[in-house]
């Protein structure tokens, strides 16, 4: 019996030592990106500056860093899965949001979720995978999320993360800087790092400037009160920009609803209560910005899936979260969502036409 209990100590003590052990990495492998930091742009465009009241064509997607077909369910929604499938599957999806780009042919691309180096997605540089497929496209990455090595679940652990967002322009961006938004100061900061915006500085005909906003808000957040900091943090920098007299274009997947209610858009399911949908509070936008209306044309489209389930049109908890904000000196032609029916992400890309004003 004292053998027994003496083994039996031993094996605790030793899974007691590894969890400390790990705790111990996450907690002394965490910091955040300094803010304010001026980034590198792979400058490739070839034109020098936006022309006034030229209709251009910019497009928002969250590609959901290539693990996600319409059949994929992710644990963090409810669903099974944690990794994209495999290698090639992360490929195949990247090769098709590169496709659904190239025909889009959009003068500006703001991307959300594409790793540079992670676990989940089987290390495939997505970035580089992008940005060298469109070869007159000037293109900034900067970090929006990074991870240590999570354990969890524990059966198929999500591991390492580096992921970015990615901005790409056929006019060429004279510099780009990323800020750092407000992130929770309880344990979850370990599994929500470097949150953050990029502004990206192009000329325009008239001596003014746009500034080309890419944002990713975080989804899982438990703080409603950091939730909030984080878009208010947008929207001082945008308004700032805008009373310099310059073009305020803003690209991104909010994680809020951008309708006045998606639910009865949609017709969801309301019995779940879902963090990532909250209202977006419109009303609290500085004068002067707006979130652009979408078509009404035909059936409304989502954006954004959940992932408890496999994507089933009329049945599955869908939303649209993804847009643009933009100053009042802009005009907005079009706004509206593609339906690619979630062919190689959890998101389809949402296109909008404008032109700024003199």
């Amino acid at each position: 019996m004292k053998k027994v209990l003496k083994i039996s100590g031993l094996v605790v003590g030793g899974i007691l030592a590894i969890v400390l052990v790990y705790v111990g990495y996450v907690f002394f492998s965490y910091s955040r990106i300094e803010d304010d930091l001026t980034l590198t742009v792979e400058q490739k465009a070839k034109i020098e500056q936006i022309e006034i009241e030229k209709e251009y064509k910019a497009v928002t997607f969250n590609i959901g860093y290539g693990a996600y077909p319409p059949d994929y369910t992710f644990f963090m929604d409810g669903g099974k899965e944690s990794k994209a499938r495999s290698e090639e599957a992360v490929n195949e999806n990247i090769d098709g949001v590169i496709q659904t780009l190239e025909e889009l042919d959009a003068d500006f691309a703001v991307l959300q979720e594409v790793d540079e180096k992670a676990t989940r997605s089987f290390g495939v540089n997505e970035v580089k995978k992008i940005s060298d497929s469109f070869t007159n496209y000037s293109a900034v990455a900067a970090t929006n999320y990074d991870s240590a090595y999570l354990m969890y679940p524990v059966l198929d652990p999500i591991g390492k993360s580096k992921s970015s967002i990615l901005t790409l322009s056929n006019t060429k961006l004279n510099n780009s800087v990323r800020y750092s938004l407000p992130i929770e100061t309880t344990f979850n900061k370990f599994f929500d790092l470097d949150r953050a915006f990029t502004v990206s500085e192009l000329s325009v005909s008239n001596g003014k400037k746009m500034m080309l906003y890419n944002v990713h808000l975080s989804a899982y957040m438990k703080d409603e009160e950091v939730q909030k900091k984080q878009i208010m943090t947008l929207f001082d920098h945008m308004k700032n920009e805008y009373d310099k007299g310059n073009y305020i274009v803003c690209g991104g997947d909010f994680n809020h609803d951008l309708l006045p209610s998606s639910s009865e858009t949609f017709g969801n399911d309301t019995s779940k209560d879902y963090s990532w949908l909250q209202a977006f509070p419109a009303e609290e936008l500085p004068e002067g910005l707006k979130v652009t209306t979408f078509s009404d044309d035909g059936e409304a489209v989502p954006s954004s899936r959940n992932l408890d389930t496999p994507y089933e049109k009329g049945k599955s908890f869908v939303a649209l979260i993804d847009g643009f904000i933009v100053s009042d000196n802009v005009e907005v032609k079009e706004t509206k969502v593609l339906d690619e029916a979630f062919q190689y992400s959890d998101h389809n890309p949402v296109e909008m036409s404008f032109s700024l004003k003199k």
